[in-house]
């Protein structure tokens, strides 16, 4: 179950980076986001490839087709397990992404951010659907496009699973320990409960890397999906 513990390395720096994973030495897997991928560039990528560490690189691409192409097959030429795009930037630029990674990576289409709620999706972005129905379309459009897998918030792993089958790859981020607090995720649930519902990998960040020993919280969570 260790192996379906991804931890984010949501830091600033390389010495923040090399911090944190010198206390988790038990961690086979890890994601590195946007911020510490700015701050490093394929340095640190390569630096835990060397450890043997499996890496999801959470990028987030958005942009034109052929540019989301050109960036996926530089990023896969470091051999990350992992690289996600937004669904939302369509079937073209999904089908670029895929057809553009070198090696094993396999492409993540983002569904909905996990920091967006009903109320967000309506009146902000100003789509009428409600979260599940355009999560729905998003990962119909993202797999159909040959997306490898989906990045859904905890609250839409069963629906995904029950509308696309038990095959799909679901990697949940969101994810917050009962006695932890939600910050900025509106769409939570607990470790056991998001395995439960079907999650094929939880990524798990703060409640892990800003906890007074980082070892025994990725220990715990470990063990509470285990049970």
């Amino acid at each position: 179950m260790s192996k379906r513990v991804i931890v984010a390395l949501d830091v600033a720096d390389q010495a923040a980076a090399d911090h944190l994973t010198a206390q988790l030495p038990d961690v086979t897997f890890w994601k590195i986001g946007l911020e510490l991928f700015v701050a490093t560039g394929s340095t640190f990528v390569q630096k835990l490839k060397a450890q043997d560490k499996r890496i999801f690189l959470d990028l987030k691409l958005h942009d034109i087709p052929n540019t989301v192409a050109g960036a996926c097959r530089n990023v896969s030429g470091l051999g990350v397990d992992f690289l996600t795009v937004h669904a939302v930037g369509g079937a073209a630029m999904i089908r670029a992404a895929v057809e553009s990674v070198q090696g094993d990576t396999k492409i993540l289409a983002v569904t909905l951010l996990t920091s967006l709620s009903q109320a967000a999706l309506n009146t902000e972005l100003q789509v009428p659907l409600s979260v599940q129905d355009y999560v729905c379309k998003l990962a119909e459009v993202a797999l159909k496009s040959g997306a490898g897998g989906l990045v859904c918030s905890p609250l839409e792993i069963a629906l995904l699973r029950e509308t696309f089958g038990p095959e799909i790859l679901l990697v949940t981020p969101g994810i917050r320990p009962s006695q932890g607090q939600h910050q900025d995720q509106q769409r939570t649930l607990t470790p056991s409960q998001a395995i439960q519902a079907g999650a094929s990998y939880l990524v798990v960040g703060r409640p892990i890397t800003q906890a007074p020993d980082p070892a025994l919280a990725f220990s715990d969570i470990v063990q509470e999906i285990s049970q």
